[in-house]
């Protein structure tokens, strides 16, 4: 009796339904750590809109993503800061056309430990903390006394690949100016927030959607006007002084899987996804 062709068949039988169990495209998504989590939400709701495509969602920071944007091993990078010119060059010299998505805003909020009598700054205070020529080391530098610290202001902030960091450096420091050394460099936005809820010393920054009624955030006044708060409303009228577009990079206008992923992500549904996370839409939206 031969037993070979039964054999041969359950083994393409099995092939079969092997392929037929990975047949979903997968979209490569990565970057900012102020996004990763909008992103994961958007990832596991639209698998109820399409079950043939499944969005791979990572973090790393902004600079993780668009660099795996320039190298072409990403099909949506996300980042908290634009491109700069020097590495949308590297991109097209590598063959790739980064086109920028502005998928929502958010308000960078400046956090503070509950105890601290200090809840208003003015820019020019923040870049006396931060900066590294900046004349504030001291909580009474600023007439303040914070309950249960020894007067060093404890300076969080977060590393060098972080659209975040990009960002503050940029609208609180300055053209040219640099962070102060010894600041304590947190590799998320939930490890800021941690660090200073448990530290009345400290002040850090990070995305407003990871704040928690364990800590205070600042109101913040820019060139003598009164101070604004962050909100999903200040952030999306841009009034807070410190609010910023979130971006979603792709190489080309995107197409095929990729356009329909984006253009649900900027739909009602989607964009009431990012309203829910602590986040502005790019435009109003009635959500539950």
């Amino acid at each position: 009796m031969n037993f070979r062709k039964p054999m041969i068949f359950a083994a393409s039988m099995l092939a079969v339904f092997a392929t037929s169990a990975d047949a979903r495209t997968v979209l490569q998504n990565k970057g900012s750590d102020t996004l990763v989590n909008v992103a994961q939400a958007w990832a596991e709701a639209y698998q109820d809109i399409n079950k043939d495509i499944a969005i791979a969602v990572s973090g790393g920071g902004s600079g993780t993503g668009i660099a795996a944007m320039i190298n072409g091993t990403v099909d949506i990078a996300n980042a908290s800061r634009k491109m700069k010119d020097k590495e949308k060059k590297m991109a097209k010299d590598r063959g790739q056309d980064p086109v920028e998505h502005v998928v929502g805003y958010d308000a960078l909020a400046v956090f503070i430990h509950k105890d601290n009598p200090m809840t208003t700054y003015t820019l020019e205070q923040l870049a006396d903390i931060y900066a590294r020529k900046g004349k504030v080391t001291k909580w009474s530098d600023l007439g303040v006394t914070v309950p249960g610290c020894d007067d060093k202001i404890v300076v969080v902030s977060r590393q060098n690949n972080s659209g975040t960091y990009a960002y503050f450096k940029k609208a609180v420091l300055g053209k040219g100016n640099k962070f102060r050394q010894g600041t304590l460099d947190m590799h998320g936005s939930k490890d800021v927030v941690d660090l200073v809820e448990k530290t009345p010393c400290a002040i850090g920054y990070s995305g407003l959607a990871y704040a928690t009624d364990h800590l205070q955030m600042a109101c913040i006044s820019k060139g003598g006007a009164p101070c604004v708060s962050p909100s999903v409303e200040t952030a999306g009228d841009g009034s807070y002084p410190v609010a910023r577009p979130l971006m979603m990079y792709t190489n080309g206008e995107p197409q095929g899987d990729i356009k329909t992923y984006m253009d649900w992500i900027m739909s009602d549904e989607g964009q009431c996804i990012i309203f829910n996370k602590g986040y502005a839409p790019v435009r109003p939206v009635k959500c539950n």
